[in-house]
């Protein structure tokens, strides 16, 4: 289904976190993550679809700049190009990383549950807390559009993720 760009700016704003799992994206390998997925079918009330599936983050890649032809300078004078030189020669150039992450459709369930939308979230948290998932996400987002609250949570990760991921690429001196 194609959404429209009001479509998919609406879901990306109602879409919430509302448990995130205890783990990041790892540095150096790739990370599964569980994510339950609550949404209301549009046009009826009492019913709430739960998907559930996994969706998996490769290890993020080192890209460096001169990996990607250089640091272009577009519109700034002579000193910006200095500066550059200057972290250049102090191995301060600005490093990027890549993140990839793969959907499998394929491993996702779904069913209809005929209740209120907040007794449903209720009880699966309540089953998060009591099976203590350290990988396990839970949203809530627009029906017909459930993808792209996937796609948020993925970028809300990598943002949370980065951190971590530099420090441990300084560490083992990749960085």
């Amino acid at each position: 289904m194609e959404h429209s760009p009001d479509s998919i700016q609406y879901a990306m704003e109602t879409a919430r976190l509302l448990r995130e799992p205890d783990r990041r994206i790892d540095t150096f390998g790739s990370t599964r993550f569980k994510f339950t997925m609550l949404s209301e079918p549009m046009d009826t009330t009492g019913q709430v679809r739960v998907r559930r599936g996994e969706m998996e983050a490769q290890k993020p890649q080192i890209i460096r700049p001169q990996d990607m032809g250089g640091v272009e300078l577009d519109g700034f004078n002579d000193k910006a190009a200095e500066y550059l030189d200057f972290l250049k020669e102090k191995n301060l150039e600005p490093v990027f990383f890549q993140y990839g992450f793969m959907f499998k459709r394929g491993n996702v369930t779904e069913e209809l549950i005929h209740d209120r939308i907040e007794a449903v979230r209720e009880r699966v948290l309540e089953d998060v807390r009591i099976s203590g998932d350290p990988m396990l996400a839970v949203m809530e987002g627009v029906d017909d559009a459930w993808e792209i609250g996937l796609l948020k949570f993925a970028i809300d990760m990598i943002s949370k993720s980065s951190d971590i991921n530099t420090f441990d690429f300084k560490r083992k001196g990749l960085l």
